[in-house]
């Protein structure tokens, strides 16, 4: 059966019974309001009939999710557990127009709707576009999404731009993650699930009273599960989980009317991970005798050992590497905050204070090969960030507001090692020059690297709800942002010269070793480079909201929202200039400026148990942030950094439908239509079958060997990467009451599954980067009780060969790296409850 027809006909059947994630978790408004108070109701409760009440806080209260005039998708904690979805990457299997792509946890990007993070490109001075909440504490660095969820209690993903009420730079959505708040009843649950691979995972929390005013939850997580690629030149296994992660929190209830809620935690990802494998080999316009191959039979030795294009296998399913460096991925983040709601007349006041901190150890193998080309690529960071948000909200019969000011201080430092081994200097210089033959030249070049980001933003910000008559609300929006950003970048290398003496590898004419043979070919490959950059702005955002209320289960709305995300400086080095010196003029990327406009329909009907959202959204992004690449003067060397297209366009519709008919029956089915181009970008990256050759005119012809190549392309009416034209994710589930030893309850089956379509997966669309369309599908069994649950599960049940990305490798050689997703995985679970 063709992969098409598999995966319609499976959809098909999903639509027997269709809801949506976003009514994951259906309960009455009064209990979900007091869902601190009390313990989570059972997945069985959960799907009453005609209870279609959802309580989400995504306008900084309390609000019935079908009344809230924005595209959002809400997924409760036990769907999260039921369906094994223990971090942000496999909640892209719930959310059709969220996308997640990691190859570690810093090189880790969220977009929603195609937009939010450059493709392809790490770099300390930019920020995302997504912003990620953690009650209601803002994550900056993106690599906390990586981790296990710790006792969450609901997803919020808020889809559009939120930057009137949420933190910063949420020009393309926000992901608002609350956790399970203390009891003041005693309560306790366990997890334990067991699988392949050795997939081990343990969760625990236990809640409850110490003092008739004082409540606390404490929560453990634990996942370990062996690497699902096998390393044969180490004889391990890599790509593995090792994820720990504890939560604090304390409740406190001094008086009526008053919380304090304090909480910490500490995260750790101790993985043999992570690397990217062989995917294939393309043409690129390099010379003939500095492509792949030929560059590969310049190692006999290496040859003879693996044949197969120097790799175990060309086959990347088969998931075999043989990389040699150093693998580890080791990512430690925790902190701790303090929330503080009082109430105060008609309004609350709230002052949320956190504190956080991440600590990035990685070693990598980034010339992608089993020989000894790079033999360190390591990029060790260390953060910290300080937020204190203050916010009013006032409550009246016409007129509701929120006004609050917003800090945030940020300090990074990166402490980065880039070493050449003995095969650098026959890989990465021209075959035709002496000196490639000599493994003295290039072996052993070290570029320490020294990257500082101080980071500071201030924000005021207002959001008034004016019910005008019974049925009509206006809703406008205003946030006054300031923003400080001051870089340091410092690589130095060195290198040893043809004297035998080692030497600073400089840029400089005016340094003493310019002219050394030894030194003027490792400058082609690394040269030293500092500079300092300074950048502040301030920006100014608003909204305007329409919200209708055709009837009681009818909502209409239409949103205008001029957003902005802050600009910021590039950190991993720039070109240099002829005359050795950075080109400063792009060392500041400028911020974008969006336009966006959305109508959407929330609809509910046949007594609640049928839910149908509507959205259509149009969004134009200004001096929108890409990747862009550039010769650095007098060098083959090739350098990435960040740079401002001229305009982006993302338009399309999304839906979502749920039904659920009976206690017995549950279904839904969510999916979206995107439409996304660079409307203009001029000097974009050209993807490899453009890259490499000479410099001349005119351009030769893509994927020709020795042609000449345009210093950039013009990308103009391209797919944005990463984004797929059609996605869909889809399920059902089905009980029958019964019992099991001597417990009454029920006997269920769930199937979930995704599907999307082709995507670019380069910056600049290639030949050999995009990734054909795809669908997962996973399958679930079981025993449920009010306090005990135990199924079998399946994830990736027809064992789909698909690629989460693919990258072009350093050099142009025309080899392309995969990042593989799990494969077929399959285990059980026990829950209990009490």
């Amino acid at each position: 059966m063709t992969r098409i027809s598999k995966t319609w006909l499976l959809a098909g059947a999903g639509l027997a019974g269709l809801a949506a994630p976003l009514n994951a978790q259906t309960v009455p408004a009064e209990e979900t309001a007091a869902a601190a108070d009390s313990a989570a109701t059972t997945a069985a409760d959960a799907f009453t009939p005609g209870a279609s009440d959802i309580v989400v806080t995504a306008r900084r209260r309390q609000e019935n999710v079908q009344d809230v005039p924005l595209a959002i998708s809400v997924v409760s904690g036990q769907t999260l557990e039921a369906q094994g979805t223990y971090n942000i990457n496999r909640l892209t299997q719930l959310q059709p127009t969220l996308q997640f792509y990691s190859t570690n946890p810093r090189n880790t990007f969220i977009n929603i709707r195609g937009i939010g993070a450059p493709f392809g490109l790490t770099n300390d001075g930019f920020e995302q576009g997504v912003g990620i909440y953690i009650d209601q504490v803002y994550y900056n660095r993106i690599a906390s999404a990586t981790l296990d969820f710790v006792d969450v209690e609901r997803i919020e993903v808020l889809r559009g731009p939120q930057g009137t009420l949420y933190g910063k730079n949420t020009t393309a959505g926000a992901i608002n993650i609350t956790t399970r708040a203390p009891s003041f009843d005693f309560e306790g649950r366990a997890e334990v699930s067991l699988g392949n691979y050795g997939f081990k995972q343990g969760k625990a929390s236990v809640s409850g009273p110490l003092t008739d005013t004082l409540a606390a939850r404490i929560s453990v997580s634990n996942t370990d599960r062996r690497g699902t690629i096998y390393n044969v030149a180490t004889d391990q296994h890599v790509n593995s989980q090792d994820n720990l992660g504890v939560r604090g929190t304390l409740l406190w209830k001094p008086a009526e009317g008053l919380n304090v809620t304090l909480s910490g935690d500490y995260n750790l990802q101790n993985p043999i991970c992570c690397v990217q494998i062989y995917a294939r080999v393309g043409t690129t316009q390099r010379a003939r005798n500095r492509q792949y191959a030929a560059l590969l039979s310049r190692f006999p030795d290496f040859v003879r050992q693996y044949p197969n294009n120097g790799v175990p296998s060309t086959d990347p399913f088969d998931r075999l590497t043989n990389l040699d460096a150093d693998i580890a991925a080791r990512n430690e983040h925790g902190g701790a905050s303090a929330r503080i709601e009082w109430d105060l007349g008609p309004g609350t006041l709230t002052s949320v204070s956190a504190w956080r901190y991440w600590d990035w150890g990685p070693k990598n193998d980034r010339d992608f090969t089993g020989l000894p080309i790079y033999t360190k690529v390591n990029n060790p960071t260390k953060q910290k960030q300080y937020t204190q948000e203050f916010r009013y909200n006032y409550e009246g019969d016409a007129i509701n507001f929120v006004i609050g000011a917003f800090a945030f201080h940020q300090k990074i430092r990166t402490s980065g090692i880039q070493e050449t081994g003995t095969a650098a200097s026959a890989w990465l210089l021209n075959p035709t020059s002496a000196l490639s033959n000599n493994p003295a030249v290039l072996n052993g070049v070290l570029a320490e690297n020294d990257i500082r980001l101080d980071n500071t933003s201030l924000a005021a910000f207002g959001k008034l709800n004016w019910k005008v008559t019974d049925r009509l609300t206006i809703s406008p929006g205003i946030r006054i942002n300031y923003d400080k950003k001051d870089g340091f970048y410092n690589s130095v290398v060195t290198g040893t010269a043809s004297n035998g003496t080692r030497q600073i590898v400089s840029n400089d004419p005016a340094s003493p070793s310019y002219n050394d043979p030894w030194t003027a070919a490792q400058r082609g490959v690394q040269a030293s480079q500092f500079f300092e950059v300074p950048y502040s702005d301030w920006n100014l955002s608003y909204d305007l909201n329409l919200a209708y209320e055709i009837t009681q289960d009818i909502n209409a709305y239409a949103t205008y929202a001029r957003s902005f995300k802050t600009g910021g400086v590039n950190l991993n080095g720039v070109p240099s200039q002829a005359n050795g010196l950075p080109q400063l003029d792009v060392a500041v990327i400028k911020p974008e400026k969006v336009n966006h406009f959305e109508v959407g329909l929330k609809t509910q009907f046949w007594d609640r148990r049928a839910t149908l959202n509507l959205a259509g959204f149009w969004t134009e992004i200004d001096d929108f942030q890409a990747s862009v690449i550039s010769n650095v003067s007098g060098s083959n060397v090739l350098r990435g950094y960040l740079a401002n297209a001229d305009k982006v366009r993302v338009r399309g519709i999304e839906a979502d439908f749920a039904i659920r008919p009976s206690e017995r029956f549950s279904g839904y089915l969510s999916g979206a239509y995107t439409d996304h181009e660079f409307k203009r970008f001029t000097n974009a990256p050209c993807p490899p079958e453009l890259a490499g050759g000479g410099t001349g005119t005119p351009p030769g012809p893509p994927a020709t060997p020795g042609a000449n190549s345009p210093a950039n392309c013009d990308i103009s009416g391209q797919w944005l990467p990463g984004v797929s034209k059609w996605a869909f994710s889809w399920g059902t589930e089905y009980n029958l009451p019964g019992s099991l030893l001597g417990r009454d309850g029920q006997a269920y089956v769930g199937y979930d599954a995704n599907y999307r379509s082709k995507f670019s997966s380069n910056a600049s669309r290639s030949i050999y980067t995009d990734i054909s369309g795809y669908s997962v599908h996973n399958f679930r069994v079981g025993f449920r009780t009010d306090d005990f649950d135990i199924f079998g599960w399946v994830r990736n049940a027809f064992r789909e060969d698909y690629f989460e990305s693919l990258a072009v490798t350093p050099g142009n050689t025309g080899l392309i790296s995969a990042q593989l997703p799990d494969p077929r995985t399959w285990g059980g679970t026990i829950k209990f409850s009490f």
